[in-house]
């Protein structure tokens, strides 16, 4: 016996299509035009099919009672038959105003990739795409081979890569630099254990063997700038489109020194507004800091890896933009991402990324940025699902703001050409306390004289000696106030 909707369901239905819903309004003769929508929803997020509705109309139109059962045994023979793997999707009847329907329900399948038998794998194999179903592309095609055999591409060894001792003892270090400046920021009396190589296997950076050790595709990215794209584009661009560039950068390297030198990219590249409270001047940024380090964090923790684009941040005069390849992971609908679900595309790097302090809780970094947005009184973020990217804008304030007498493009005029200038300087060779310094400053950019005095372990006119030098080498730069100010670590 058919069931029957209630008007709140009945309103979702006359809606219209979605990218999770799509009307039929008689069964087709030939399968494949539904066929391969059901191949789409198990690959992607799942959905509904619905026999019995026009689909331009919206029309209820029904399903003539005395074929019902005999529609509903076709549709399951035609899933059955053309799909692979198996496809046991929910078909049920239901009662709409005197009018039968059938519902066909599809949730997200974990035997990936699914396709038409007929087609086979490579053209058989579709996504959905907003509210139309499309043929998936190899790279899209790679990374569900990926999510069925529940494998992370960073866990991948990375054939012929070699691995040396330098690579392994710089990255531990760098590790250990990053735990304790998120130790001191966090201001925990517990001390972090040290990063060691035995930690990088435990974490499947690295893989050990009798002959010594096999890099991980995370231990590549993570050492070296070996993948041509692993790289992060910034730009500022005037107006609110990408006609006119006013500044570009392209950052290669580790990618946790690619997300600080963004970061700081940004921050140079944005105004800064300064208030009196009471006789204290307090300086802020018009954005708020932890959104902008989130939506790089993010943008490269849950980057599709099998695409060979990159992340791209771009500043216009309305707002600020960054874009990673690969849509929402594995099923994960943005509805279960706000409400903070997590699925990780990348385990290692994101294991990584929270040891130093760059993922602070699993699954809150969309909501962290609405929440920073709305702390700061500004238009709520739009997060932007397209078919091989997402996309996150974080809208600046819509009137001006009262700064410290430089707008974006004159900040740029005033001290990033200075910046650009000693970008290019010959290599020189630093002491111990120097590249210290430079490690440190390049986490936390704020950090004052005789906090790097301290974690260091020397005195705070040693270091001021060491900060003179690199200034004059070019290698630090000065933003701001002694108080409210920045340092700018040129690589």
């Amino acid at each position: 016996m058919a069931r029957r909707i209630d008007q709140a369901t009945i309103q979702d239905v006359i809606r219209g299509e979605s990218k999770n819903v799509e009307f039929k309004e008689m069964l087709p003769d030939n399968s494949e035009k539904y066929t391969k929508t059901i191949v789409a929803y198990a690959n992607t997020q799942g959905g509904t099919l619905i026999f019995g509705v026009a689909d331009k109309t919206r029309e209820i139109v029904g399903i003539d009672e005395n074929v019902l059962f005999q529609t509903m045994d076709s549709i399951a023979n035609a899933i059955s038959d053309s799909c692979e793997p198996q496809i046991i999707p929910d078909i049920e009847p239901y009662t709409i105003d005197g009018k039968t329907i059938i519902i066909v329900t599809v949730s997200p399948e974990a035997m990936r990739p699914y396709y038409l038998k007929s087609k086979g794998k490579d053209k058989g194999t579709y996504i959905r795409v907003g509210a139309t179903t499309r043929p998936a592309s190899p790279e899209k095609i790679r990374e569900l081979e990926m999510e069925g055999a529940k494998v992370s591409w960073d866990e991948l060894i990375c054939v012929g890569y070699e691995v040396t001792e330098d690579a392994i003892e710089t990255l531990c270090h760098d590790m250990n630099i990053r735990r304790g400046a998120m130790q001191e920021q966090k201001e925990t009396a517990e001390k972090l254990p040290a990063v060691t190589r035995t930690n990088l296997v435990n974490w499947k950076v690295l893989k050990e063997t009798s002959d010594g050790y096999l890099a991980s595709n995370a231990f590549v990215l993570l050492t070296s700038d070996y993948f041509p794209y692993s790289k992060t584009q910034c730009a500022v661009f005037k107006g609110t489109d990408r006609s006119v560039f006013l500044d570009k950068r392209e950052y290669t390297g580790p990618i946790y020194t690619q997300v600080e030198e963004a970061v700081n990219f940004v921050l140079r590249n944005i105004r800064i507004e300064a208030k009196i409270d009471g006789l204290i001047r307090k300086e802020s940024y018009e954005l708020p800091v932890d959104a902008i380090r989130e939506m790089i964090v993010n943008a490269h923790c849950h980057r599709n890896l099998t695409d060979e684009s990159c992340v791209q941040v771009a500043i216009y005069d309305d707002r600020l933009e960054v874009s990673s390849p690969g849509g929402l992971y594995n099923g994960l609908t943005f509805d279960e991402a706000m409400q903070g679900h997590s699925r990780l595309r990348n385990r290692v790097i994101a294991n990584v990324f929270s040891q130093i302090g760059f993922v602070e809780a699993w699954g809150t970094g969309l909501r962290r940025i609405r929440n920073s947005a709305k702390e700061y009184n500004l238009p709520e973020p739009e997060f932007i699902e397209m078919p091989e990217s997402f996309r996150v804008n974080l809208f600046r304030s819509p009137s001006p703001m009262q700064s410290i007498g430089e707008t974006s493009e004159e900040h740029r005029s005033n001290i990033g050409d200075k910046s650009v200038e000693h970008r290019y300087i010959r290599e020189v060779e630093l002491n111990v306390t120097q590249l210290k310094i430079i490690d440190m400053l390049s986490i936390a950019p704020t950090m004052k004289g005789s906090e790097l005095a301290e974690q260091i372990g020397i005195s705070k006119r040693n270091v001021e000696v060491n900060i003179k030098k690199l200034k004059e080498l070019g290698l630090l730069i000065r933003h701001g106030s002694s108080r409210g100010g920045y340092w700018e670590v040129v690589k």
